[in-house]
């Protein structure tokens, strides 16, 4: 069931061509956008993964349209991990797995945050919950691996701009590389 990087590469051949949801980017742009926001700010090989990845489970079924249009959390923060959790330790899985929260989070602890978001993420912000409550979002920063999660929502909200230019997908398949289980393991 697990994932190998070159799954990963071939995955994102197959399907990162696709219309990122409600946006004017495919699933690739956007993944190599947030992926470089990360980088830019000197984030690690394992959150500059998390980046690249966090939509992954997107790529990993077929919904179609935009399913926030037909009133459906597609919950794919959940169904990549699955499939990575093989190949990438929690440094790269809780961010992905947490990031849908993180943007309740920062609805509750930012104002103006959700003014800024696309109509798609306020749609899918209300499928994926609401606005956490003040003892949720407590609860929420608490968790290990919340932090990063708040860092890559904030990428994942800034990488969607038609056009953008980025290293290639191939690029930041070697940090993934880098901080893949395998490559930790003794010889």
């Amino acid at each position: 069931m697990g994932l190998s990087v070159s799954d990963i590469e071939r995955l994102f051949a197959e399907r990162g061509g696709e219309q990122y949801s409600g946006e004017g980017v495919t699933q690739l742009e956007h993944a190599l956008q947030c992926a470089l926001q990360a980088q830019d700010e000197g984030a690690s090989d394992e959150l500059v993964t998390a980046a690249l990845l966090h939509d992954f489970g997107h790529l990993l079924h077929d919904m179609g349209e935009t399913p926030t249009l037909r009133g459906m959390d597609d919950i794919h923060q959940y169904r990549a991990l699955p499939f990575l959790r093989g190949l990438f330790g929690d440094a790269v899985l809780e961010p992905v797995r947490l990031h849908v929260d993180a943007k309740r989070y920062l609805c509750r602890t930012r104002p103006e945050y959700f003014a800024a978001l696309s109509e798609d993420s306020k749609r899918s912000l209300a499928l994926q919950g609401g606005i956490f409550d003040d003892a949720q979002a407590q609860a929420f920063i608490a968790q290990p691996g919340a932090a990063d999660a708040v860092r890559l929502r904030v990428w994942d909200d800034l990488a969607k701009t038609p056009g953008l230019a980025t290293p290639p997908l191939a690029h930041f398949l070697d940090r993934a590389r880098r901080c893949a289980k395998a490559a930790r393991e003794p010889a």
